[in-house]
């Protein structure tokens, strides 16, 4: 099993100490956003590979060798995403992205820089931020982190509701044209080969591959087998499924996150659709809960998840 923590909420930045507290016990659980009444229980004994994905992995770096000593064969990968934006598009994680380039370089030489994915996504096009605009800030992010990841993940803005909900207020989005996915393509390639930077997208509908890009997945099925050969296991790794992205050929994992509980609360969001529905599960959060939001109930199902 590959442990997600978490697409839909930064569990690194605001719950740290929760997650350590379930490796401490044991297992950890995670309701279905579908049937809140289902709760699915993931012993960590089950888990072969956690990948963590956040935009400011600082508050987590006191918990690491607590970690590494409960989870000593469990590999770590780290995906941390950095963009270009500004305060009015990402409000609580602007002014730190200074030293989240030296907490990238920190995971790196206690990690290896393979276990490091650098995620420059979502990418979107504004008065604002303008295709020159990203190409300037991508050259500026591989050269800061040059020597500490192996590989760049790019993306483009999807129009989740949320999206367009901020468009009129905070996003005010332009099409793309084709030529701007060329110069995006042709430009971001050669930054990246300059700073041996492996680039390539993951999900995306539109082929960069012509320009140099890979099409790669967040997690491969043959990154994930070589991290297990080096620990003599043999782990069989099942494709993530999806039903609505058929260009995702990730490997399946299991999210434990919350939808509306990530702080952060950048405008180009896809899991936080409701600002005080956010603010009110923070509140109903406790460090000491095996649930990230809330308490198991009377009436939960509770079953274990064992893939």
């Amino acid at each position: 099993m590959v442990l997600f923590v978490s697409g839909r909420t930064d569990i690194l930045t605001y719950y740290p100490k929760w997650f350590i507290n379930r490796v401490k016990e044991g297992y950890i659980d995670t309701r279905n956003p579908y049937n809140p009444k289902l709760v699915s229980r993931i012993y960590f004994d089950m888990v072969d590979i956690i990948m963590f994905c956040t935009k400011n992995p600082i508050p987590f770096l006191p918990y690491l060798d607590e970690l590494d000593e409960l989870l000593k064969n469990v590999p770590l990968i780290f995906h941390i995403t950095i963009t270009p934006y500004k305060e009015d598009i990402e409000p609580k994680i602007a002014k730190e992205k200074k030293e989240i380039i030296k907490a990238v370089k920190y995971l790196a030489s206690r990690y290896g820089k393979d276990r490091i994915f650098i995620r420059f996504d979502p990418i979107f096009k504004s008065k604002e931020y303008p295709i020159t605009y990203h190409i300037k800030a991508f050259k500026k992010l591989a050269s800061e982190i040059k020597g500490s990841a192996d590989n760049v993940v790019i993306s483009f803005i999807d129009l989740y509701k949320n999206v367009l909900r901020n468009n009129e207020k905070y996003l005010h989005l332009e099409g793309f044209l084709k030529e701007d996915y060329k110069l995006i393509g042709e430009q971001l390639y050669k930054i990246a080969k300059e700073n041996k930077l492996n680039i390539f997208t993951c999900g995306e509908k539109e082929d960069l591959t012509e320009y140099g890009f890979s099409k790669g997945s967040c997690l491969t099925k043959e990154f994930a087998t070589s991290l297990m050969s080096k620990l003599n296991k043999n782990v069989k790794f099942k494709r993530r499924t999806h039903r609505d992205n058929e260009n995702c050929n990730c490997v399946q994992t299991v999210d434990i996150g919350a939808y509306n509980s990530c702080l952060s609360l950048c405008k180009y969001c896809y899991a936080n659709f409701n600002e005080e529905e956010v603010k009110s599960n923070y509140r109903n959060h406790s460090d000491d809960s095996s649930l990230l939001i809330g308490e198991i109930k009377e009436d939960d199902v509770i079953k274990e998840r064992i893939d």
